[in-house]
């Protein structure tokens, strides 16, 4: 017999602190003891354990199978024989027999120790997976444990996850034993454990925050239709009502705009602008060049998803933003292509067309743009190129791979450090002109 001293009270403590089950220790530690007793017996034998919670006293048993002649006795046993083990005994059943240990032994021991130290381990990887699962695309609060450099360790309860300097907000500055708001974007199970991702530049925490503050949301009154954000620094976020006596931007903004300044005092001050969703995509760009006001939006391409925005000249810098934010978070946002132009200058090329046709018009602009004068005051803005992009989203604009891109940068001039950099807009510009 092999006695477990308290496991009753040790059996409680492993479930309460870890997370595991009772059901679950005991069928690691019933498979701990028969890994630790397999050596005595031969391979084919089949031993199970068997775990006395109340008692904490283990056994194993031997498992054969009732038959009349025996032709493999480890796997087998005659009636006559287990009728002297269990008397209703017939053919075809399963017979256990006790075969126990007297002695366990040290090595015995250490092998089971290891085996239920290693059970446990996998359970507990499975119990925080099926604990956070469920919490994936939500908001959890944690606190920090540590800052390594410009990570930070964020305790979440059961787990532990580290939060980027590519997840956190530009400006923010944590220490430990902070607390801390994060989005939970996914959670992966390995033979490592469960990795859990978390994030506070994600434009889905802005959008969960939003939930939080503005109940019309998760009652479906008021639905968000897109959000581009540069963390820290801007954002946007489209919005549309399902109800013609509520205003959706209005609702978000709050009375003395004070549901969405609880968003703004989460996210450190990052500017936020609210807009109205049109299903016009003339409309839906001119809300969301906003703070700019836009005269008119020309669609040149609907397949290509292609425009020209028009705007007053006073207004051209406003609608470009400093160092590009507000055109490239509108790009963004409507998943429309953008160049901005002044009324002056679009009004300059379009005096000479004669054609009505926007393709025309455009052409007629992209031509006369050629042949402009290099001491021109105003120079006709290309938002597509004005753009920052990833080396990741401009090889797939381009439909090659990565590294393919990379090798070809560099055979004209353009060197990139890494697969995970941000190219400038001339560099942009310069690969387009040499690959298309």
């Amino acid at each position: 017999m092999i006695l477990i001293d308290n496991f009753n009270q040790v059996a409680a403590q492993i479930e309460s602190e870890r997370g595991i089950s009772r059901e679950v220790l005991v069928s690691a530690i019933e498979q701990a003891l028969v890994s630790a007793c397999r050596k005595k017996f031969p391979e084919e034998t089949m031993l199970i354990g068997q775990l006395d919670v109340d008692t904490g006293n283990a056994k194993i048993f031997l498992q054969r199978t009732v038959v009349k002649k025996v032709e493999d006795e480890n796997l087998e046993i005659t009636l006559k024989e287990a009728k002297g083990i269990q008397s209703d005994a017939k053919l075809d059943d399963v017979i256990e027999t006790d075969v126990t240990p007297e002695d366990f032994g040290r090595i015995a021991a250490q092998t089971a120790k290891q085996v239920i130290i290693q059970r446990i381990r996998e359970a507990e990887k499975t119990s925080i997976y099926n604990s956070y699962i469920d919490r994936v695309d939500q908001i959890i609060t944690g606190t920090v444990q540590r800052v390594e450099g410009r990570n930070l360790l964020i305790n979440l309860g059961r787990a532990e996850a580290l939060l980027t300097p590519r997840e956190q907000i530009q400006g923010e500055t944590f220490y430990a034993k902070d607390t801390i708001r994060v989005y939970l974007a996914s959670i992966d199970k390995d033979a490592k454990g469960a990795h859990i991702l978390i994030s506070r530049g994600h434009p889905n925490f802005l959008r969960k925050l939003f939930e939080l503050e503005i109940p019309e949301i998760p009652d479906g009154i008021i639905e968000i239709m897109s959000i581009s954000r540069e963390p820290g620094v801007r954002a946007k976020v489209a919005v549309k009502t399902n109800n013609a006596a509520i205003g959706a931007v209005g609702t978000c903004v709050g009375h003395m705009g004070g549901r969405i300044q609880a968003v703004i005092k989460e996210l450190s001050n990052e500017k936020i602008d609210v807009l109205e969703w049109d299903e016009d995509p003339r409309a839906f760009i001119s809300n969301a060049l906003k703070p700019a006001k836009v005269s008119q939006v020309i669609i040149t391409s609907q397949e290509e998803r292609t425009a020209i925005v028009v705007v007053p000249l006073d207004q051209l810098s406003l609608a470009i933003g400093k160092n590009g934010v507000n055109v490239r978070l509108s790009v963004k946002l409507t998943g429309w292509k953008l160049d901005i132009i002044s009324e002056e200058e679009y009004a300059k090329k379009a005096d000479s067309i004669t054609s009505k046709t926007h393709v025309s018009i455009i052409d007629k602009i992209k031509r006369d743009k050629a042949l402009q004068d290099a001491d021109d005051e105003l120079e006709f803005q290309e938002t597509e190129v004005d753009v920052e992009k990833k080396v990741s989203e401009l090889a797939k604009e381009l439909k090659l791979k990565t590294a393919d891109l990379m090798e070809k940068a560099s055979s004209f001039g353009v060197e990139i450090k890494s697969n995970r950099a941000l190219l400038t807009p001339s560099q942009v510009k310069t690969i387009k002109e040499n690959l298309e």
